[in-house]
């Protein structure tokens, strides 16, 4: 796998249900290297903490390939590196074959896989609708969040090669698929909700999805 975009982006105001608000998901490729640290990408902004950026998600990556698919979805727009709020946009990036809990050699860092993409309203502002936000749920591309092990830097050329597997792991399409389409696979969400390395804010949330799952299954 290769970085083939470092991207970073400003704080841009928006208007959401009546009020302004700030994002950083407006990103754009740069010239230079990015710094991979140990909460998030030194230079970029990350706005709400709640949901970006943090120890578990430090950094968002995604595939170029998943480019295409979505270039023909929306053929109008003006594409860029950088368009769905990631900081590296790296070649070769497969969600269904790439592990919570892997850890893998990324420039001059080391990285490990916490968990996919949970997209919010504000993917909407990039592509100029909301409903993107429901097409992205569906589909098998949501991206990869990794926590830094090692601080390091990122250039355009480096590789992303894989240092250590994780053992009994899930893939990150599978975890997306819980989250977001297959919510009442009680056996496979406790086996998510168990990984070591999976992010806690996501281990919550799959938390609350078997919470309904088993009530469901009860009636």
């Amino acid at each position: 796998m290769k970085v083939i975009s470092t991207n970073l982006g400003d704080p841009v105001e928006v208007v959401w249900r009546g009020k302004t608000i700030q994002t950083g998901v407006f990103k754009y490729p740069v010239s230079q290297p990015l710094l991979l640290e140990a909460e998030d990408v030194r230079h970029d902004h990350v706005i709400d903490r709640r949901y970006h950026g943090g120890v578990d998600k430090a950094c968002y990556i995604y595939g170029v390939e998943h480019y295409e698919f979505w270039k023909q979805r929306y053929p109008d727009l003006d594409w860029q590196w950088g368009m769905f709020g990631e900081n590296l946009t790296i070649a070769g990036i497969n969600e269904s074959e790439m592990n919570i809990g892997d850890v893998y050699r990324l420039g001059e860092a080391l990285v490990q896989i916490t968990q996919p993409r949970q997209p919010c309203f504000k993917l909407g502002f990039r592509f100029g609708t909301q409903q993107i936000v429901h097409e992205f749920q569906q589909e098998p591309y949501p991206g990869v969040y990794v926590r830094v092990l090692k601080c390091g830097s990122v250039s355009v050329g480096d590789q992303m090669q894989l240092e250590e597997s994780a053992q009994d792991s899930l893939s990150l399409a599978t975890v997306f698929s819980l989250l977001m389409t297959d919510r009442n696979n009680i056996d496979l969400l406790k086996k998510a909700i168990a990984l070591p390395d999976l992010a806690e804010a996501c281990r919550n949330d799959l938390k609350k999805i078997l919470i309904f799952a088993q009530r469901n299954s009860e009636k």
